[in-house]
C-alpha cells in the first residue's frame, strides 16, 4: 500500500509540475503578446482552489480536481462575444506569428524544463553502474558478435559512455538505424576491441519493452555481494526468530545461497512460508527457522524478513560511476541530453508509424505513475531524469500535427497565413473529429499496454 501511495504522490506531484511548465509557457507568451488571459487552470474539472491576479485583467488562477492535464483560457471571438473595448486583446485579432509564437510556448517551455531538470541532475551528481557486460549467451547477437562477459563498453556508435544508462541510450539511436551497432570495449587489462553487432530485421523484437538485453543476448554485470547480514529490522520476522547483525546467510530449506541476490529472491517468491535458514555465525553453522511476513507492491505479493546487508566499501569504487559537472559544464550535457533524448523520441515515434518499432512501448498513466514512484524511491536525481523524459515526451507530442494538440493550432495558423482567411468552421471541425478520434485510440492503446503489463 505505501509503494501504490508514492507512486500515486509522485505521478500527481509530476503531471502537476509539468502541466504548470507547459501551460506557463501559453501564458507568458500570451501576456507578451498582449493577449487577455482570462484563466490559468492546472488540472480540469471543477476548480479545487480559486485566487485572482492584482492586475487589471484579473486572471484567474485555479488547481481543479483532475490532475491529468490544464489549460490556459485566452480572450477568444469563438468562445463569446468579446467587448468592441477588448477586441485588439482577443487571440483571433493577434497576427499569425504571434498566434503561432503562443501555441508553440507551451511545448518549447517543455524543452526548456528538461534542460534545466538535466543541469540540476548533473550539478548534483548522477550515479550509475558502469557499462560492464555480465552473463552473454550463447549462439546470441553478443556472442556472435564476440562479445565477452566481464567487458566494459567504451563507446556505443563512437559517443562515449560512462554508465549503462548512457549505453543504452546510445544503443537505441544506433539501433533505429536497422544496420549494425558499433562498440568499442575494453577487457579486464584494458585492452580495447571494435565490435559490430549485427541487429537487422530484428528492431520490432529489440523494441519489446524490457526484451533490449535478452534479444541482444547479454546483460548488465551485477557484482556477487555475499549473503552478510548487517543490520536487522527491529520487530521483524528476522530479529523476532534470532538473527543477528554479521551472520552469513549459506543455506535456506536446503538449497544452498551463494550472494544476496539469490537470498533475497528466495525470500520474495515465499509470502507467508516458513523458511529455515542455515547460518554462519562466529565459525559455526546455526539453523533458524523463521516466517516470511507478506508485503505488497505494485498489486503483487512478496516475502520480506526484515534483513539488510551492506556492499563491501570498494565496490562503489570499482563499478560505479558519478556523471557529476560544474555549473557551465553541466548545461552543456543537459543541452546535448535533451537533444539526443528529443531526437530518440521522434525516431522512436516515426518507426512505430512504419511498424518497425513495437507499439508496447507507448504508455499510459498506470505504467508512468509506477516508473515515477520507483524513480522518486531512488533518489531525488532519477526522479530530475524522469520529470525530464516525461517533459520531453509532452514537449514532441504537443507539436505533432493533431488538430486538439497545439502542433495541429499551428498548422491551421500557416494555413491561413497561406490562404489569406481563416480556414472555415466546417473544415476545423472535421479536423478537430479526427485529431480527437486519432486521440481515443493512442490512449486506449496505452490502457490496453498498462493492463496487459499489469495483470
Amino acid at each position: 500500500m505505501e509503494t501504490i501511495l508514492i507512486s500515486i504522490g509522485a505521478f500527481i506531484l509530476a503531471i502537476g509540475i509539468l502541466v504548470a511548465v507547459h501551460e506557463y509557457g501559453h501564458y507568458i507568451v500570451a501576456r507578451w503578446c498582449d493577449v487577455k488571459v482570462l484563466r490559468y487552470s492546472i488540472g480540469f474539472g471543477k476548480p479545487l482552489l480559486t485566487w485572482y491576479g492584482r492586475d487589471a485583467d484579473r486572471t484567474e488562477y485555479c488547481i481543479s480536481a483532475i490532475p491529468l492535464g490544464g489549460y490556459v483560457k485566452l480572450l477568444d471571438e469563438r468562445e463569446g462575444n468579446v467587448p468592441e473595448s477588448e477586441l485588439p486583446r482577443s487571440f483571433t485579432h493577434k497576427s499569425v506569428a504571434a498566434r503561432v509564437a503562443i501555441l508553440a510556448a507551451g511545448p518549447l517551455m517543455n524543452f526548456a524544463f528538461a534542460i534545466f531538470a538535466y543541469w540540476l541532475m548533473f550539478v548534483i551528481g548522477v550515479p550509475g553502474a558502469q557499462p560492464i557486460i555480465g552473463e552473454v549467451t550463447e549462439n546470441s547477437i553478443a556472442s556472435r558478435a564476440g562479445v565477452l562477459g566481464g567487458d566494459r563498453i567504451i563507446t556505443v556508435g563512437g559517443q562515449q559512455v560512462a554508465t549503462w544508462d548512457g549505453a543504452i541510450l546510445f544503443i537505441l539511436d544506433e539501433m533505429l538505424s536497422d544496420q549494425t551497432i558499433a562498440l568499442q570495449v575494453s577487457d579486464g587489462e584494458g585492452d580495447a576491441r571494435e565490435i559490430q553487432l549485427d541487429i537487422q530485421g530484428r528492431i520490432g523484437e529489440l523494441t519489446e519493452p524490457g526484451k533490449l538485453f535478452d534479444v541482444l543476448g547479454m546483460k548488465p554485470w551485477v557484482p556477487i555481494i555475499p549473503a552478510r547480514v548487517s543490520e536487522v529490522t527491529p520487530g521483524g520476522p528476522a530479529e523476532l526468530a534470532g538473527v543477528q547483525a554479521g551472520d552469513l546467510v549459506v543455506g535456506a530449506d536446503g538449497e544452498a545461497i551463494d550472494s544476496w541476490t539469490q537470498w533475497v529472491t528466495y525470500v520474495r517468491a515465499r509470502p507467508g512460508q516458513v523458511i529455515a535458514m542455515e547460518l554462519e555465525r562466529d565459525g559455526r553453522l546455526v539453523t533458524i527457522v523463521a516466517s516470511a511476513g507478506v508485503a505488497e507492491e505494485g498489486g503483487e505479493q512478496f516475502g520480506r524478513l526484515g534483513m539488510a546487508t551492506e556492499p563491501p566499501a570498494d565496490l562503489a569504487r570499482k563499478y560505479l560511476a558519478n556523471q557529476r559537472y560544474g555549473f557551465a559544464a553541466s548545461l552543456t550535457e543537459s543541452v546535448s541530453r535533451t537533444w539526443s533524448m528529443s531526437e530518440l523520441t521522434v525516431r522512436m515515434i516515426g518507426r512505430m508509424f512504419t511498424g518497425d518499432v513495437s507499439v508496447k512501448n507507448i504508455s499510459g498513466p498506470i505504467n508512468i505513475a509506477e516508473y515515477a514512484g520507483y524513480s522518486a524511491r531512488i533518489g531525488f536525481a532519477p526522479f530530475l531524469n524522469f520529470l525530464a523524459i516525461v517533459s520531453i515526451s509532452l514537449g514532441i507530442l504537443n507539436l505533432l500535427p493533431v488538430p486538439v494538440l497545439d502542433g495541429g493550432q499551428i498548422v491551421y495558423q500557416i494555413a491561413e497565413a497561406i490562404k489569406g482567411s481563416p480556414l472555415s468552421e466546417r473544415v476545423q471541425i472535421i479536423g478537430q473529429q479526427i485529431g480527437i478520434a486519432m486521440l481515443i485510440m493512442v490512449m486506449s492503446l496505452a490502457f490496453y499496454n498498462d493492463l496487459s503489463r499489469f495483470f
